[in-house]
């Protein structure tokens, strides 16, 4: 079976959504390939080097993003135009608060039936805490203290890989209590809110404004037995409710989080906490002086990578 290969130049904050939006049409594959990524790995610790690393990966100039996906040849038309569109409106909704670069796209012929085992044998259960992350796939044995989270092979954005959803679920472990309510605006994949119920908490109220990512959390969320503690909307907020959440996560990208700061909190108890990440380090100031204008107060600041992740509670 041939597919096309299906190259996007971006930037960095924009190559997770054009990831989401390519996972919402193929099922054999995305890649992002980013030379901040590299050097993320170069400097978080001093026991990880690249003996061959180009130096002009480190210089102070723009990234040149490069997001993949693989689409069946007999299809590749029609589904590569519906691609292309979506990233165009998503272009759109975020003018002014994210940088897209170019959108420069290229198209290559691939051959290989075996393309789809191949990419999955890159794919391996993620040990978050006392969560571990496991593809649909996969057969795993939990230990006593680990609770299993799985998700479907078409899911991208929410997989536990990138640094940003790591982070929110490492950092929710310390506040969900077994009466916890917890929201998730902006859910993808349902990883966060369907983490929460694992680890104990009461009720799981999902968000987010793109269907496909209402329907994967849907299905998500059925495949862990946890459909009837969670509750999924296709909203941007819970809008027009009165739902209150003991610990609320939004794992978005920093422009979208000062976009919402005016919104979220009213959602969140008094003595709730909200955390918030998809931020890179020249967002970081913005954001927090974004929340701390509607009432919020930074009580934990987490980074990994070129990533920050922000606990915030009412002040």
């Amino acid at each position: 079976m041939k597919y096309i290969e299906l190259t996007i130049h971006t930037t960095t904050e924009a190559s997770e959504i054009i990831s989401d939006i390519m996972w919402n049409y193929t099922d054999y594959g995305v890649t992002i390939c980013d030379r901040a990524d590299i050097i993320a790995l170069q400097t978080a610790k001093e026991s990880t080097f690249w003996d061959y690393m180009d130096d002009d990966l480190t210089a102070d100039k723009p990234s040149d993003v490069l997001v993949k996906c693989y689409v069946a040849e007999d299809v590749a038309g029609e589904v590569v135009a519906s691609i292309l569109q979506d990233i165009a409106d998503a272009k759109e909704r975020s003018e002014g608060f994210m940088p897209f670069g170019t959108l420069e796209d290229t198209k290559r012929l691939v051959d290989g039936d075996d393309w789809i085992d191949v990419w999955k044998k890159h794919f391996r259960p993620i040990h978050l805490g006392a969560i571990v992350v496991v593809p649909e796939w996969i057969e795993y044995a939990p230990a006593p203290n680990e609770q299993v989270v799985l998700l479907d092979s078409n899911m991208a954005f929410g997989t536990g890989e990138h640094e940003t959803t790591s982070m929110c679920v490492e950092l929710m472990q310390e506040y969900i209590t077994p009466s916890s309510v917890c929201i998730d605006v902006g859910c993808g994949s349902g990883i966060l809110g369907i983490s929460a119920i694992k680890l104990g908490a009461e009720k799981a109220y999902l968000t987010d404004i793109d269907p496909i990512a209402v329907e994967s959390s849907l299905h998500n969320a059925k495949l862990n037995g946890v459909d009837d503690k969670t509750v999924v909307a296709h909203s941007n907020l819970l809008e027009n409710t009165d739902v209150q959440g003991d610990v609320m996560m939004a794992n978005i990208t920093g422009e979208v989080l000062k976009m919402l700061a005016p919104s979220i909190p009213k959602n969140l108890k008094k003595d709730g906490v909200l955390i918030l990440s998809g931020i890179i380090e020249s967002r970081l100031d913005m954001v927090k002086q974004a929340y701390e204008a509607v009432g919020m107060q930074v009580i934990f600041e987490k980074r990994k990578g070129e990533w920050f992740a922000l606990v915030l509670k009412h002040a």
